[in-house]
């Protein structure tokens, strides 16, 4: 029991090399723990050093010259306890003559030394409508000074729904707008959960793929398609999995899935890029070879006159050896890859994956009919788009050739609300669209034909009384 306590305490605390996320108000970004090491949050230098043993969840403060202090919790901070105020605001006019303070004062008073809260005092006292305010409008006015004057930054363990905000706040695009709350219905509809086989395509920096793997917990398997030369996974690496999380994701190109469907699939063949490297090497070679014999007389006297000098031959040994260097890394980093391109084959060759889940700036169409064949019958899937049209054609095809059940094509809603006292209401700024979400259930194709064959045919009675109008029809023509 004691070491299982030592052992979450740890696991509590920030580490160097780690993955965390700065918050500032509503703000958030990701960083990684290195010390001595400038990092640009807000405009601001910040030197992560002092950060390292704390708890996750801790608050600093920024002095001038970028480093962090703990923040210890003061409950007599408060700038409005044991203060007057007002009854209304009807008096009070805005007309930028209320704060005798200028903004000379306000340097002059950062030169000193003082702090944030500190600085928060000095306007309030020389604020001559501050004392006239309702309580809720000293609380506003202060809730804005604080968000100006003080440097606060709370250090937070990167989750799925942390991240997402953080994208969805800064670069939306990156991730195809995807909201946190859209976010959390793809993994409840894709039922992800451990110890299963998950099949992932998407185009959103590798956040999606991150929460996937956060779910399951390090147990089961992972196979990402991803399109181009590489998979991209700048979100995955924010989460900062242990190392054993990394063994159960798979990576497979997708332009190599109508091979792998028709059985035409060879692991051992050479990528299309190492080849044209190849016989651009050989090319210069050769055309070094045809040069050299054009100029033989003059070429041999300088090699004979090279080779005498010993600081050139050790020159070249060394270049020599770099390049033999060079080509063993190549040639390792080459198997490597088809050893894990081997290990995603055979996943997916069984074709009985738990689930589907697609989130692509692409046409989702193709790549769903294409990825659905890899999926057991009765699994679920599930494809997020932007836009509505993609899917709908989506569904269309699926309902025409069989294959799923269940369709449901729907969108998202959130709006947020401020719970305070005497003041409950909707915030009036809301995200205008979570996007799209297309859900299934796979079965066999045969199955769902002769469903679908029984519900459109017609009962029995009625096409007896169809064939005996067809017939009287007939008669008296």
């Amino acid at each position: 029991m004691a070491d299982t306590a030592v052992d979450s305490d740890e696991e509590c605390r920030i580490s160097e090399g780690e993955y965390v996320v700065l918050k500032r108000g509503d703000v958030y970004k990701s960083v990684q723990i290195e010390k001595r090491k400038k990092v640009i949050f807000e405009k601001q230098w910040i030197f992560m050093d002092n950060a390292v043993g704390e708890l996750y969840g801790s608050t600093f403060e920024v002095d001038g010259g970028g480093k962090l202090t703990l923040r210890k919790p003061n409950r007599t901070e408060d700038a409005t306890d044991n203060k007057e105020a007002g009854l209304d605001n009807r008096h009070i006019v805005d007309d930028g003559k209320s704060q005798k303070l200028t903004r000379d004062d306000i340097e002059s008073l950062k030169e000193q030394g003082l702090k944030g809260q500190e600085i928060i005092q000095q306007l309030i006292d020389n604020s001559t409508t501050f004392k006239d305010k309702t309580e809720f409008a000293q609380e506003k006015y202060i809730k804005k000074k604080k968000k100006k004057y003080e440097s606060n930054i709370t250090v937070l363990k990167p989750s799925s729904r942390i991240l997402a905000m953080m994208y969805h706040g800064r670069e939306p695009g990156k991730i195809c707008h995807l909201r946190y709350d859209t976010l959390a219905q793809m993994l409840t509809m894709g039922n992800i959960h451990a110890g299963s086989k998950i099949i992932v395509f998407e185009t959103c920096a590798g956040l999606v793929l991150g929460s996937v793997m956060e779910r399951m917990g390090g147990h089961g398997s992972v196979i990402q398609m991803y399109p181009g030369g590489g998979p991209v996974r700048a979100g995955m690496e924010s989460f900062g999995f242990p190392s054993h999380f990394h063994d159960t994701l798979h990576e497979f190109p997708l332009c190599k899935v109508n091979a792998l469907l028709s059985g035409t699939l060879n692991v051992d063949e050479k990528d299309t890029d190492s080849q044209s490297n190849d016989g651009a090497d050989k090319q210069s070679g050769s055309s070094q070879v045809s040069s050299g014999g054009g100029e033989e007389g003059s070429a041999e006297p300088q090699s004979m006159e090279v080779s005498t000098d010993p600081a050139e031959a050790k020159k070249r040994e060394e270049r020599e050896k770099l390049r033999e260097q060079k080509a063993q890394e190549k040639k390792v980093r080459l198997e490597e890859k088809r050893r894990r391109l081997a290990a995603a084959a055979t996943l997916l060759e069984g074709r009985n994956a738990d689930g589907l889940v697609i989130a692509s700036r692409f046409s989702p169409c193709p790549v769903l009919l294409g990825l659905l064949k890899f999926v057991a019958p009765s699994r679920p899937f599930v494809v997020y788009c932007q836009y509505r049209e993609p899917l709908i054609e989506c569904y269309t095809k699926l309902r025409e050739q069989g294959g799923a059940i269940s369709l449901r094509l729907t969108d998202s809603w959130l709006r947020h609300y401020q719970v305070l006292p005497n003041r409950t209401h909707p915030v009036l700024l809301m995200s205008g669209g979570g996007g799209y979400l297309l859900s299934g259930i796979t079965v066999t194709a045969d199955a769902a034909a002769s469903e679908t064959q029984q519900k459109s045919s017609e009962p029995a009675a009625k096409r007896i009384k169809l064939d005996e109008i067809r017939s009287t029809g007939d008669s008296s023509v």
